[in-house]
């Protein structure tokens, strides 16, 4: 099979799966190694860019996907307004936020970050496919870790979870806030390990997380 050939199957795959195809599926498929497929598939990615097509070629951390293009948005979106998800409210972004950046975490930590039960809003998640369970954590009541997902990374245009920004910078006793909230995070995931469990506009994200940890640190503040 020479390049053309590889590269045309490859479309044809992606096109007819319709979510994201894992890279060494397509090395399997073909029979080719993994530096020629990420090769072919980023050709195809600057193919459909340089000719302004009306589809784009994106990775997601280990699997590519055929997506539209984003600059044809208002065009896809006014075909298909009966279809689309209604947006994100405020305390869903605050769960999503609290999720991708301290992931995999239980609902026990989101409600004790947010201060309120978030039962409805990791159920709606859920459904939208922006989080999925990945295990259990290895304490009484084994509660359900959550990540996010590929649909995430799709939906908030980023290749992997090493391209979420930065929380902006913050007091000393935020900056002690964060710390402490990753320590326990730590904790969680060193528990987790040890039982062999598996393991978004990105400034939205970022912008809920910093709120919740601002807020949490006046709630602190109060209690002394």
């Amino acid at each position: 099979m020479d390049v053309k050939e590889v590269e045309s199957a490859i479309e044809g795959i992606l096109f007819a799966a319709g979510e994201p195809v894992g890279v060494e599926r397509l090395c399997m498929t073909l029979e080719i190694d993994r530096a020629t497929a990420d090769a072919v598939c980023q050709r195809l990615a600057d193919q459909y860019s340089y000719e302004r097509r009306g589809i784009r070629l994106v990775k997601l951390e280990n699997c590519y996907q055929l997506c539209s293009a984003p600059e044809y948005a208002d065009y896809i979106r006014r075909a298909f307004e009966s279809r689309r998800p209604a947006k994100l409210s405020q305390p869903a972004l605050e769960v999503l936020a609290i999720i991708a950046y301290y992931q995999p975490t239980t609902k026990a930590y989101v409600d004790q970050i947010r201060g309120v039960d978030s039962a409805y809003t990791v159920g709606l998640l859920t459904e939208r496919d922006l989080i999925e369970e990945c295990g259990r954590l290895a304490v009484p009541g084994r509660p359900i870790l959550y990540r996010t997902t590929q649909n995430f990374l799709r939906s908030f245009g980023l290749s992997s979870l090493e391209e979420l920004p930065d929380l902006p910078s913050a007091s000393e006793e935020e900056e002690q806030l964060t710390l402490d909230m990753q320590n326990q995070v730590e904790r969680l995931r060193e528990q987790a390990e040890a039982s062999d469990s598996e393991q978004i506009g990105d400034e939205e994200l970022v912008a809920a997380a910093t709120a919740l940890a601002q807020q949490e640190g006046a709630s602190e503040a109060e209690k002394g």
